[in-house]
């Protein structure tokens, strides 16, 4: 079976990483190879050292770029549940992707800050609230959306499962599912 990467890129608590693992459990299911690179595993044993700076962020968007391109070229689906802030890191990692014929999709998890800052699943947003850290990505930080992503996810208006299976049906289109 084909390996690809799919970039799930979005606020902090838009529902990327439980996009991630719900596709993961349907593709397992199928008999598909799949990891899951989450963020901040990522950050702690791949980019342990690197801050929040756009430099720093950029190093770490790249790094995950990287693994997840090996993976997908040995028949991996590597799904990638990382904010990825800024469009050129994300375009970047698309080009690598391109260069070694690797299947890439770039899928925007277009939840709103409202919505993500309601849910604060790491309480995030409450601590960036409160003044106690800075830097928040969608607040006081940016956020480049993309233009053009593969696929758009609206995940406040449907389930995660509707939304994974809009992200399986785009998988199938493409021959990767």
């Amino acid at each position: 079976m084909m390996g690809a990467t799919i970039w799930l890129t979005g606020l902090p608590s838009a529902g990327k990483t439980t996009l991630a693992h719900e596709l993961a459990g349907k593709l397992r299911g199928d008999g598909h190879r799949v990891e899951v690179l989450d963020g901040d595993e990522i950050r702690e044993f791949l980019s342990a050292g690197l801050g929040f700076t756009r430099e720093d962020r950029h190093t770490n968007v790249q790094r995950i770029g990287f693994v997840a391109e090996l993976l997908a070229s040995n028949g991996v689906k590597a799904l990638v549940p990382v904010i990825a802030p800024y469009a050129d890191s994300r375009e970047a990692v698309r080009k690598r992707h391109q260069s070694e014929g690797t299947p890439y999709l770039e899928v925007h998890v277009a939840t709103p800050v409202e919505v993500c800052s309601e849910r604060d699943v790491k309480g995030l947003y409450a601590k960036q609230a409160a003044g106690e850290i800075s830097g928040l990505t969608g607040v006081d930080d940016p956020y480049e959306a993309p233009a053009s992503p593969d696929l758009r996810i609206e995940s406040h208006t449907q389930t995660v499962q509707e939304s994974a299976a809009a992200l399986h049906a785009l998988l199938t289109e493409r021959g990767l599912a």
